[in-house]
């Protein structure tokens, strides 16, 4: 099959790495994959890097852009059309909110106008890794939202999401209610995540970020932006550090409240608990939560975070506000789930796991047969690939 995935920006977060997975999987097994995208601004990092030698063609469409601006998004669309035009595609896949509107719209607008092709071509897919629209948002703005993915909809052939929970939240917003949803959990690169690095290599990380050997860490692996929760953690520590001496905490990421977290972190006095080590190339990301011991995720609003399952493969337990998809894989079994915002369990649950390295040992343990299968790129390719060669068989 011809196919063209189209994400707005490839900074280093999860739909991308989903992405970029996706589009390596299938060009392995012999389709023409082309990946279109914006430019990646911002202080979030960049994985065009990741895109050179994966055996699929990449294309820049500068205005492509996250913000909301018709100078820039009417262009994009054209743009779209006009590359998608070219390309003849079979498969057209967006993700993203801006992409997967702008995309969705240029591809069905082809429908019927390739050349000697089904009047059904392409088809058009969405993958829906978080909603635009969420609780912690202005009404209004969220109603918004939901008429233009309602409408955007309209021009989707089917629906692939990261969580079932994804699939309940957007039937239930009245999104998409008679097109197919299948979920397709991200996948993750296992192998480097499933194996301990040395010991030494443990000891040089934490070494570098001023933590002992002996401590126990909670780590934290997102961006420093709004929503991801951060504060809640802080919060948390201030509590827990009053009772234990010997805990520290990670900070994995960069974004635009690095500082203002700093200040919280500075008028709390825990300054030398917690260490923030900026962006990390992917790479790094398994050294660092296996140097680390419990990971802690309070994100308000979330797909389903690749980072939950990436820690659960590294053997750790995990400790995650109960929002969106995380139900699917944190359980009593792997972890605690916590209500949103509430900082009171939230401290129960890391003090539980800081006293209890038993308890850490053998939700990790469990945690990692439960995902290893679940989350392995070829399942989610054969997932994928199913979705398209069912819609290519109705043609």
């Amino acid at each position: 099959m011809k196919i063209v995935h189209i994400i707005t920006r490839l900074i280093l977060g999860g739909a991308q790495e989903n992405t970029l997975i996706t589009c390596k999987l299938l060009a392995n097994r012999g389709h023409d994959v082309t990946l279109i995208t914006g430019p990646a601004i911002g202080p979030e990092g960049a994985l065009f890097e990741q895109t050179k030698t994966a055996g699929y063609k990449t294309i820049v469409l500068d205005e492509l852009r996250r913000e909301i601006s018709p100078f820039v998004d009417i262009p994009a669309y054209f743009k779209l059309k006009k590359r998608l035009k070219d390309l003849q595609p079979d498969i057209v896949h967006t993700h993203s909110a801006k992409a997967g509107i702008l995309g969705r719209y240029a591809g069905w607008a082809l429908k019927g106008k390739l050349p000697d092709r089904s009047s059904q071509l392409p088809l058009v897919v969405h993958t829906i890794h978080g909603l635009a629209f969420h609780p912690y948002q202005n009404p209004l703005l969220n109603k918004f939202y939901i008429a233009i993915e309602k409408a955007t909809a309209k021009r989707t052939d089917a629906f692939i999401t990261v969580a079932d929970t994804m699939a309940e939240k957007a039937k239930a917003a009245g999104i998409g209610q008679d097109k197919p949803y299948t979920t397709a959990y991200s996948a993750i690169e296992e192998d480097a995540y499933l194996t301990p690095p040395p010991q030494s290599e443990i000891e040089a990380f934490r070494k570098q970020y001023g933590i002992p050997n002996d401590a126990v860490v909670f780590v934290k692996v997102a961006r420093l932006f709004e929503l991801k929760g951060h504060e809640y953690i802080i919060e948390s520590a201030r509590r827990l550090a009053e009772k234990h001496d010997n805990c520290y905490w990670l900070f994995v990421g960069d974004g635009l409240l690095a500082e203002p977290l700093k200040n919280q972190i500075k008028f709390a006095g825990l300054e030398g608990r917690f260490k923030f080590t900026g962006l990390l190339p992917p790479e790094q990301i398994p050294l660092a939560i296996h140097s680390s011991d419990i990971l802690v995720h309070c994100s308000l609003r979330e797909g389903l975070a690749r980072v939950l399952p990436q820690a659960m493969l590294c053997g750790k337990p995990v400790v995650s506000f109960d929002i969106d998809g995380a139900k699917e894989v944190v359980n009593k079994d792997t972890g605690f789930l916590v209500e949103p915002e509430n900082i009171d369990q939230l401290t129960d649950a890391c003090e539980e796991l800081l006293e209890n390295p038993d308890l850490r040992n053998q939700l990790g343990q469990t945690g990692k047969a439960a995902v290893t299968e679940q989350f392995a790129p070829e399942t989610m390719a054969n997932t994928i690939e199913s979705v398209y060669q069912h819609l290519m068989n109705n043609c």
